[in-house]
Parts: C-alpha cells; structure tokens; sequence
C-alpha cells in the first residue's frame, strides 16, 4: 500500500509541474496579440538602452530602414547567432539601414544585457523592454526574431534570420535576402519564415 501511495504522490507532483508548464505558455504565447501584418507602418516607440538613456525607433532607423532584432542574454539560440547579428549591423549600416536590438526577458536585467553586449561584442544598439510592451505589441515570441522596416517604417519581413543555428548548416539566408531586394528596390520575395530559438519569458 505504501508503494502505491508513493506512486501516487510521484504521478501527482508530475501533473502539478505539467500543468504549471502549459499555464506558463499559456501567459508567454497562447494571449498574446498577433504580429502586424506585413505593410504595416509601424508606430515610433521609445525604450531605454542598458544604460537607462531612452532612444526612438525613428532615431536609430538608418536612412533607408532598419531591422529589429530580439534578443537574449541566456538563450543558446540566440547566443548562437551574435557573431552574424554583429557583422549583419556592420555590413548594413555602411548601405544606410540600421539594427536596433531589443531585449524584452523579464528574467535578464538591463545590467545584464550590458555585460553581455560587451562580452559578445555586440556594438547595435540593445534596448530594454521592461514589461514586455514592444514584444507585445509586434508580436514576438522567440529570440532571435527579425522585422525589417523599410525608410517609410513600413513592416516588409519577418521572421528568422536563417533556417540554421549551426553557421554550417545554412542553406536559406532569409533576412539578408530580405535586405538586399529591399536596397534594390525590389519586391520582397520572401517576406517571412517562421522564427525559431527560446521563447520570450514575459509577465504574468
């Protein structure tokens, strides 16, 4: 009889952190609004950096768009990807669009963002989103997760960055292509692909 009460107790404590687990992504997914539409304009915003200095989005907007990123210190996904996140801010600031990093993890505090952004270094401007409102608001899940606006803050991409986070296994470089027909003024021919890595912890 003890043993079965044992078992009880197990299956029990089981169901208890099953059901948290499904709440949890209940409150960081299942709520949220959906992502704008692509041709959405985007509304300006302002956040503050590391440092507590607040900056709009229209500020930091390169002549002819910019690309927000979101981003996390403790994701291994995202941590994956901060080399191509530099050298993808360095190739397209020279050609006039900017990337704007955006951390919105309610669990990675703005100290911590700034010793992670010097330890990668990462030079982009990272933001922080106390509260999550500017994830909220575009919809983001998942870090990394990329939106391209154009020099009109027109929505035209979003999604991932690649479809790999081995640098080895990329065969689709979804957001540099997204880029560069964006600066030759064409036609966005892919303009989303479906964003992978850790989800972004929100508040309750």
């Amino acid at each position: 009889m003890k043993k079965y009460f044992t078992v009880f107790l197990i299956v029990a404590s089981l169901l208890v952190v099953a059901l948290a687990a499904i709440s949890s992504i209940g409150r960081t997914v299942s709520d949220l609004p959906a992502p704008p539409a692509i041709g959405t304009v985007i509304d300006d915003f302002k956040l503050p950096d590391a440092d507590g200095k607040e900056h709009s989005l229209k500020a930091l907007a390169g002549a002819k768009g910019a690309v927000i990123l979101f981003i996390a210190t403790k994701c291994p996904v995202s941590n994956a990807y901060n080399d191509r996140m530099e050298k993808l801010a360095e190739d397209y600031q020279a050609k006039g669009v900017n990337v704007v990093g955006i951390n919105s993890n309610m669990t990675e505090p703005a100290a911590e963002v700034k010793s992670h952004a010097a330890e990668k270094g990462l030079k982009f401007t990272i933001l922080k989103d106390e509260g999550n409102k500017i994830a909220d608001r575009f919809g983001a899940t998942h870090t990394p997760e990329a939106y391209v606006l154009d020099a009109n803050m027109k929505l035209v991409y979003h999604g991932r960055i690649d479809n790999s986070q081995r640098p080895e296994g990329i065969t689709s470089n979804d957001l540099r292509d997204a880029l560069n027909e964006l600066l030759a003024g064409k036609a966005i021919s892919k303009t989303g692909g479906a964003a992978f890595g850790c989800s972004i912890k929100r508040v309750s």
